[in-house]
Order: C-alpha cells, then sequence, then structure tokens
C-alpha cells in the first residue's frame, strides 16, 4: 500500500477510536490504529501526525453532529466564562477545544489556573455550588517525570482544571499537537471572542442561564444520596440500605440492557420516594423527579410495584392487560427482575459516582 494512502487510512482509524472514546491519547490510538491497518509493520514516518488525526476527528463531529455540535460550542463557551468568573483571583485561561472551537460530543471545558494553594481552588468552587474532584497525574515525558494536579468538577459540561503555580501565570505552555504555543483565553479575552463570534448573543443573559438551568444529574444525585440511610425491612431486602439496593438494580439492568438510558435510570431512581415519604414512595419519587426524567422512565416507575404484584400473581385481570398493552411491557418486567433479584446482602455494586456517569455518558452518546 503507498505510504500516503497508508497514512490517511490509519489517520482516519486513529480519529475513530478517539471520537468513539476507545482511545483517548493520540500515541496508542496510533499504535493500534496501525495493527488493524498493517498488522504493526508501518514505519514511524507513515504514522500520521497529532493534527493530521485531530482533523480526522473533527470531521467525524461535523458528520455525525452537525448543527448541534455550534450550539453546544457556543453553550460550552457560556459555561466557561461562568466558571472563570467564579476562579478570576486565579488568572484562569480557557484552553482546548472549548477556546478553539474544536468540540466534539462529549468533549470537555479545559481550564488552566494558577495558584499554590489547591484546596483554594476547591473552596472558590464548592461556594458556588461547584463540587470538585482532585486528581494528581504523574506523567513520563522523553525521560522527565513530572505530577499535574486537576480539578475534575462534574456539571452540565465537564471541566477539567489543570493547576500550576501561582508564578506560572505567564509561562507559554506549547501543544502537544502542534507544539506551537497552545490557544488560550483570559475572562477578557473570552468575552471578546464570544462578542464577535455571536454578535446577536446577550452575553449576560447566556451566562445567568447556564448558571439557572439545572443538572438533572445533580438532581438524581440529590434524591439517591439519602437513601444510605434508608433501612429496609430485613424479610424482604436482607440487603440492607435503600441505595445499595438501587445501585444492585442498577447494575443488573445494565448487564441486560447497557444502552437503554431510561431503563436504567428507571432501575436506578425507582426508589428514591423512600427518601421523601414512605407511605407512597412511588407517587413521590415521580413528583420529585418530574421535569427531570423522559415520560417512559415515569411510566416504568410508576409501574414497578404493579409488575411486582403481576411476578407473585397478586394482580387483577384488567390492570394485567392494561400492563401487557403497553409497548414497555417487556422493559418493565425486566426492571421487575432486576428489583427484585437487587436485594443480595454482600453483593457487587457500583458507587453512585459511577453510576451516574454511566448514564450521563449515554446522554452525551445521544447528543445531550
Amino acid at each position: 500500500m503507498p505510504s500516503e494512502k497508508l497514512r490517511r487510512r490509519i489517520a482516519w482509524e486513529a480519529a475513530r477510536l478517539m471520537y468513539a472514546r476507545d482511545e483517548t491519547e493520540y500515541f496508542r490510538a496510533k499504535l493500534k490504529a496501525a495493527r488493524r491497518i498493517a498488522g504493526g509493520d508501518v514505519k514511524p514516518r507513515d504514522l500520521p501526525s497529532n493534527r493530521e488525526i485531530r482533523d480526522e476527528i473533527q470531521a467525524f463531529a461535523r458528520l455525525h453532529e452537525g448543527d448541534r455540535r455550534t450550539e453546544n460550542l457556543r453553550e460550552m463557551r457560556a459555561a466557561a466564562l461562568r466558571v472563570m468568573r467564579i476562579l478570576r483571583q486565579f488568572r484562569p485561561r480557557l484552553i482546548g477545544s472549548t477556546m478553539t472551537g474544536h468540540v466534539r460530543q462529549g468533549s470537555d471545558i479545559d481550564l488552566h489556573v494558577f495558584s499554590d494553594s489547591v484546596e483554594a481552588v476547591v473552596a472558590a468552587l464548592a461556594a458556588e455550588g461547584l463540587f470538585g474532584e482532585v486528581e494528581r497525574k504523574r506523567v513520563r515525558k522523553q525521560g522527565e517525570e513530572r505530577v499535574f494536579t486537576h480539578i475534575h468538577v462534574q456539571d452540565r459540561f465537564p471541566f477539567e482544571l489543570t493547576v500550576y503555580a501561582a508564578d506560572l501565570a505567564h509561562y507559554v505552555f506549547k501543544s502537544s499537537v502542534t507544539g506551537k504555543a497552545i490557544e488560550r483565553a483570559s475572562i477578557a479575552q473570552l468575552e471578546q471572542l464570544m462578542a464577535q463570534e455571536y454578535p446577536d448573543l446577550p452575553l449576560e443573559q447566556a451566562v445567568l442561564e447556564v448558571e439557572n438551568k439545572l443538572d438533572r444529574f445533580q438532581i438524581y444525585e440529590m434524591l439517591l444520596l439519602p437513601l444510605e440511610h434508608v433501612r429496609e425491612d430485613p424479610r424482604y431486602h436482607p440487603e440492607g440500605d435503600a441505595l445499595y439496593h438501587s445501585l444492585q438494580t442498577f447494575d443488573l439492568a445494565r448487564a441486560e440492557s447497557p444502552y437503554d438510558e431510561e431503563l436504567l435510570l428507571a432501575a436506578l431512581l425507582h426508589d428514591v420516594g423512600k427518601g421523601i415519604d414512605r407511605r407512597d414512595h412511588t407517587a413521590a419519587g415521580l413528583e420529585a423527579l418530574e421535569g427531570f426524567i423522559t415520560d417512559r422512565t415515569a411510566w416504568l416507575i410508576r409501574h414497578h410495584m404493579d409488575a411486582r404484584l403481576l411476578q407473585d400473581g397478586q394482580l387483577g385481570v384488567r390492570a394485567r392487560r392494561r400492563l401487557e398493552a403497553s409497548p414497555n411491557f417487556d422493559e418493565l418486567m425486566l426492571l421487575a427482575d432486576c428489583d427484585r433479584d437487587g436485594r443480595m446482602a454482600g453483593a457487587e455494586a457500583p458507587e453512585l459516582e459511577e453510576a451516574l456517569e454511566y448514564v450521563r455518558e449515554l446522554a452525551r452518546m445521544g447528543g445531550e
């Protein structure tokens, strides 16, 4: 195969791997693509550059995301501006795809912040209701090992903040893709960029809308956390608390139907009402979730107790026929099976954060 054609095919395959998030690093994506295309027998000069792969990723994004990508970019920049204003004292700089416009489905918002105290940055975020998880990542490049400190914030869009020493605010960072100084924007520069690119957009209103727009996954977490303190009757729930049961139910549903977001949410959220009103937990849960779940998820939750009665032979004929007439009947009975089986003491179950992130990723894949 001519080297130029081989190079293009490897670039395309590497981009596909990264767009699908099977790989997150250019180097690993190149090697895997080379193995698939040519069995790994590829000379270094035939491997595509990071820039070539990035261009192919953007072609995937344009093809699969269309106009939604443009709207997403605008909202991501408004969200970035909001957080940068919160962190003004740490001289934040917007970098990465949100800055350059090369966003794609699932892209996060990358910021550089400058402070000698990671705790101070985390506290500033928490004061505005944004909670960050600190990660210290050890990276070895060209024989030199460095530790990078990241703060991951899960808001409507995911943020990754890299914290550098305060005296590095004016340091020129170089791109691993181009080898040139990275494009970055201060608060004022981002405001100017948005005014130029979106002249009809009321900037302050856009930032306010982002701030006031509730993240449904935060609502889910808020409703699920109290279930850890809801003790179940050991005769029917030997596993213990209602959160543990909900996570077991979710995990069983995920094993059977891993891409049905609405079913998985029903499995995870079906008992949230127990933390509100145990006398009628189904109605209480649906009231709390109104506006944050689809009609199909609501239907599954509304009838999950009916399905258990049906399994036990205690549901009336008319009620059974009404359930069976629904196009979601099979999923309802699957939910009932998972609800029944998710009651094992000591069984493995995901952490709440893992379960929510799994469903959130499904939502991103669906274009949210």
